[in-house]
C-alpha cells in the first residue's frame, strides 16, 4: 500500500544542476552542502550522484555521510564538541576550529591516535555566530599552525547578507577576509581551501570565486532554488515534486463555510475537494486561502484553512474528480507549476524553510 503524501526527487535533474554550478563557478571546487539528512530530503541518494566533497552540520551527519561514502571528503563546517572530537579524528572527517581552545583538543587527540586531523579555521567575519573573530585571526592563526597533529588544510568564512547584491556588507566582508588571507601568506601560512561563498555568494558576489578563494559551498541552489532577494545567476532545474491524493470531493451550497475559523464562506455554490495533506506533511498554514495546487492539469485554489492532516480546494472548474484522484502540491502539470519558492514567497520565507519541513509521513521517491 503506497502513501497518501509522497516527495519526487529528481536525481537527473541534481546532477545536471550540480554539474551546471562547477561548471560555473570553475576553476573553483565545488562542496555540495548535505546537512539536516540533505534538508530532510534523504542523503544516502544524493551522496551517490554529488561528487565526493560534502559539508555538514555536526557529527551524526558526517558518520551517515562516510556510511554510504567511504571514499568522500567530509567536513563539519559549525562546530565541535570536545566529547565528539575523538571520534571524528579516528574517522578522518575534517574539523571546524573555531576557537583556540577547541584546536587544542583536537591536537591533542590526533596526537594520542598517532593521526594527522585535518581542519578549517572558521572565520567570524561578520556573521556574529561562531569562528574566531577577524580581528583575532592573526594571532590566532599563527598559534593553531604552531599545534602537532594538525594538517590547517582550509580557512572559511560566511556571509550573512549576501542574498542582497545592493548591500556594501558583502563586498566589504569578502574583501577584509581576502586580506586576512594575504597577511597570512606572506608569513608562509597558506591553504589549501579557501572559501567564503555558500549558495547566494556564488549568484551575487563574483568575487567571492576568485583568487585567493578555490572552493564554493552549495546547498539550495542544487535544488534549483534561489534566495528571492537576489540574482538568479545559475541556469539550475526544479528538482522537488510534492503530490498527495483526493480524499472526498463533494457540492456545497453557497453559504457554507469551511475549516477551522470558518475562514472561508461559498459565495455560490462548488465542488470541493478535500486531499490528503496538511501542514503536518510540509504545507505552509500561510497557503490558507492563498495557495493552490494541480488536480487534472488544472489550478485548484486553497479555500479554508490548512489543518494538519487535511486541505480542502475548489474544483469547480475541473471536470470529473473523484477520490483517488492525483494532486499535484509542488511541481508541475498541463503547463502550471508550483516551487518551493512560490512558496516561500507567499510564507515570507526562503526556500531552505520549505524544503526542510516535509514530513516524516511523506514518503521519499527517488526518481533516477
Amino acid at each position: 500500500m503506497n502513501k497518501r503524501v509522497w516527495l519526487e526527487i529528481d536525481m537527473g535533474a541534481i546532477r545536471r544542476n550540480y554539474r551546471r554550478i562547477c561548471d560555473y563557478v570553475s576553476p573553483c571546487e565545488v562542496m555540495c552542502v548535505l546537512k539536516a539528512n540533505a534538508y530532510g530530503l534523504g542523503v544516502a541518494a544524493y551522496a551517490k550522484h554529488l561528487g565526493a566533497n560534502f559539508g555538514v552540520a555536526e557529527p551524526f551527519e558526517a558518520i551517515e555521510l562516510k556510511r554510504v561514502r567511504p571514499d568522500a571528503r567530509v567536513q563539519i563546517l559549525s562546530s565541535i564538541l570536545p566529547d565528539e572530537i575523538d571520534e571524528m579524528v579516528a574517522l578522518g572527517i575534517v574539523l571546524p576550529v573555531i576557537d583556540l581552545a577547541g584546536a587544542r583538543m583536537i591536537s591533542g587527540s590526533a596526537v594520542r591516535q598517532g593521526k594527522c586531523a585535518k581542519v578549517h579555521v572558521k572565520i567570524d567575519s561578520g556573521m556574529g555566530r561562531l569562528g574566531i573573530r577577524l580581528a583575532d585571526a592573526m594571532d590566532a592563526v599563527r598559534e593553531v599552525a604552531k599545534l602537532p597533529g594538525l594538517e590547517m588544510e582550509g580557512i572559511f568564512s560566511h556571509c550573512p547578507m549576501a542574498y542582497d547584491p545592493e548591500n556594501p556588507f558583502t563586498a566589504r566582508q569578502i574583501a577584509e577576509f581576502a586580506s586576512l588571507v594575504g597577511h597570512l601568506a606572506s608569513e608562509g601560512i597558506c591553504f589549501k581551501y579557501v572559501h567564503i561563498a555558500a549558495s547566494d555568494a556564488i549568484n551575487n558576489f563574483p568575487e567571492s570565486r576568485r583568487a585567493p578563494f578555490n572552493l564554493v559551498r552549495t546547498g539550495i541552489n542544487i535544488h534549483g532554488s534561489f534566495d528571492p532577494n537576489g540574482r538568479k545567476a545559475l541556469n539550475v532545474e526544479r528538482v522537488l515534486s510534492l503530490k498527495t491524493r483526493v480524499a472526498q470531493v463533494r457540492t456545497l451550497p453557497a453559504g457554507a463555510t469551511l475549516g477551522y475559523g470558518r475562514t472561508w464562506c461559498l459565495d455560490r455554490p462548488a465542488r470541493i475537494a478535500t486531499i490528503s495533506a496538511g501542514y503536518a506533511d510540509g504545507l505552509p498554514l500561510a497557503l490558507t486561502n492563498r495557495g493552490h495546487v494541480l488536480i487534472g492539469g488544472k489550478v485548484c485554489p486553497i479555500v479554508g484553512r490548512i489543518s494538519m492532516d487535511y486541505t480542502t480546494v475548489d474544483v469547480s472548474g475541473v471536470e470529473g474528480v473523484k477520490a483517488g484522484d492525483e494532486v499535484v502540491c509542488l511541481g508541475a502539470s498541463g503547463g502550471h507549476s508550483v516551487s518551493p519558492d512560490d512558496w516561500a514567497a507567499i510564507k515570507g520565507t526562503h526556500a531552505y524553510d520549505i524544503i526542510c519541513s516535509f514530513g516524516t509521513r511523506v514518503e521519499r521517491r527517488v526518481k533516477e
